[in-house]
């Protein structure tokens, strides 16, 4: 616990629950789902609307063994080698097993995936898979239709929840335990500013935190809170240096900036090809998948070639597709493209890699349990050790829907917890915020220094520039007012610092972590996890696990909390706030 807490005004309002659900991807939503099945009250915090998070563009679809000939143990495989060695066996062994009744659970709920002639789910294959495993609907919007779904079912059943709100800080009980969250709602609505919410167990399924470089595929709310939260709660992040960055995004010039559309791929898995300004198929004898190599091949293959033709995109050229594939089978990105002035139809389409996913984040065990009692996580703010240094395509959704079951049937099974009496953080350990301007300073920093190709070089510039900002934030005169584009800002510098500490500390080429100066794999120093904490003093502090697999999830040790005389207190008698 160490007691550090964002800079802001005390909560005005609060209600009270038995669960705080915060995120409304697919993850959260599954999870608040099946905990309001359980009979437990649920609350939905999201950032924007319920049906605005990550899950909404997933294009490619969910992986699960569901075709004829496939099986777990094939899916097991193809993860774990996508993986590069630092998968958690028992955690994918979950995943691929459980993972088609639970897409059958959502199809139950309303999903709707496309089908082949005979009337089962047509599947796609994408990179890494050796099998034709990916469930997709709409073509390319499965992710839309995955948000639709369940955002209905919430609906339908009840489930309450807040919308436009901004999650700030985990409260804790005398005890260590949690017991709540505090956020503030932008706008005016059933509440406004900062308010709370008490309950026992927290679930963060913030998604992910690729706003932290320029140029992201992720939607501008993903500004990594969830694990800013949770580090701050005194929670264990790990493997956070191994970021994805899709190989095939539409490439807008070398100046775009924010989200970028993406071109999934399944474009590729529908046999799209990789070619230079030349025409070259450049991932012939790269690897035996050629193009639906895993994404960390393919990213690197493309960025080496662009190195080497000094160029600063590649091509993906589908114009064998012809106009009613692309009309039926990739609707969405064939509108992209077009209202970006290119056709696929009829000319290559420029792509080059950019911020896609985070496979490391808030540690956790089989059942999302964190190190901080009654503190859960799901989705991609978690760490749970699937996808080890490489993300295998379209396990991310999956991941969301099995372990969000996993972490529902733990509550259910343990109940509410409210043994302990409401505390506040020490108010002396209050962090400054960052002035919202240095949002982009956080940005072009970690592109240059974090971005595809690393090297110590890089990484240390990386962290001066970024020490700069963190001491320049605690000058009293350059401290932020509190609002929510200094505490986005503040968040993302403290994801910012932990990637690059971690990358710093990684002297080796693995998944998507590539190190110029460290070109090969080594397993027998660096098969292993690194797991960084926060200190009360605000240090970051980096250790390395025994080997690959995860040591057990132990509850940090409760640190007792006192008001500091003068800061008012949450309110200590949570209640029901009707509207």
């Amino acid at each position: 616990m160490t007691g550090i807490r964002l800079d802001a005004p005390a909560p005005g309002w609060s209600i009270d629950a038995d669960v705080v659900v915060v995120g409304s991807g697919v993850a959260g939503l599954t999870a608040a789902l099946r905990c309001t099945s359980a009979g437990l009250r649920t609350v939905v915090v999201t950032k924007a609307r319920l049906d605005a998070g990550s899950t909404r563009w997933a294009q490619g679809g969910i992986a699960a063994a569901l075709g004829e000939g496939d099986t777990p143990g094939q899916h097991l495989d193809d993860t774990l080698v996508a993986g590069a060695g630092l998968c958690d066996e028992p955690a994918v062994r979950a995943l691929v097993t459980e993972g088609p009744d639970a897409v059958r659970r959502l199809i139950a709920t309303g999903a709707h995936f496309d089908q082949a002639a005979d009337g089962t789910i047509a599947l796609t294959r994408e990179g890494g898979h050796h099998r034709r495993r990916i469930a997709h609907a709409g073509g390319d919007a499965t992710g839309a239709e995955v948000s639709r779904a369940l955002v209905e079912a919430i609906r339908d059943r009840g489930v309450r929840f807040i919308e436009h709100a901004l999650v700030l800080d985990l409260l804790k009980d005398d005890r260590g335990h949690t017991a709540g969250v505090t956020l503030h709602v932008m706008g005016e609505g059933q509440h406004d500013g900062v308010g709370a919410v008490h309950a026992p167990a927290v679930v963060l399924a913030t998604g992910g935190m690729g706003q932290v470089f320029s140029a992201t595929t992720n939607p501008s709310v993903s500004t990594g809170d969830g694990v800013a939260l949770a580090l701050r709660a005194g929670a264990e992040i790990s493997d956070l240096e191994f970021v994805q960055f899709h190989p095939t995004v539409l490439f807008l010039g070398a100046d775009s900036e924010g989200q970028q559309p993406l071109v999934s791929e399944a474009v590729r898995g529908e046999g799209a090809h990789l070619v230079d300004a030349d025409g070259v198929r450049f991932m012939l004898g790269q690897h035996e998948l050629a193009e639906l190599a895993p994404r960390d091949i393919v990213a690197k293959a493309i960025t080496r070639r662009m190195l080497e033709q000094g160029t600063e995109h590649m091509y993906l050229d589908a114009r064998h597709f012809g106009a009613e594939m692309w009309e039926q089978r990739f609707p969405t990105i064939l509108a992209a493209c077009r209202a970006h002035g290119i056709d696929p139809v009829t000319e290559p389409v420029p792509v080059a890699p950019a911020a896609h996913y985070a496979s490391g984040g808030v540690r956790t065990d089989l059942h999302g349990r964190t190190t901080v009692p009654g503190l859960y996580a799901c989705g991609e703010v978690a760490c749970t050790g699937v996808h080890g240094a490489n993300r295998l395509a379209s396990n991310s959704l999956l991941e969301g829907l099995v372990f969000a079951e996993r972490i529902a049937a733990d509550i259910t099974a343990h109940g509410p917890h409210r043994e302990g009496s409401p505390a506040v953080a020490d108010t002396s350990l209050v962090l400054p915020l960052l002035e919202p301007e240095a949002r982009r300073e956080v940005q072009g920093t970690m592109t240059a220094g974090a971005g595809v190709l690393r090297s110590a070089e890089s990484l240390t510039e990386a962290a001066d520039a970024l020490e700069l900002l963190r001491r320049g934030a605690e000058e009293e005169r350059k401290a932020a007012e509190p609002g929510v584009d200094s505490w986005e800002t503040t968040n993302l510098l403290c994801v910012a610092r932990v990637l690059v500490a971690a990358a710093r500390e990684r002297a080796e080429t693995r998944g998507c972590h590539w190190r110029e100066d460290f070109p090969d794999r080594d397993d027998a120093a660096w098969r292993r996890h690194l797991v960084v904490r926060l200190t009360p003093d605000r240090r970051l502090v980096v250790t390395r696990t025994e080997g690959a697999d995860f040591p057990p999830v132990t509850p940090v040790a409760p640190v007792p909390v006192t008001p500091t005389a003068g800061n008012p207190a949450t309110p200590d008698a949570p209640r029901e706030q009707q509207s």
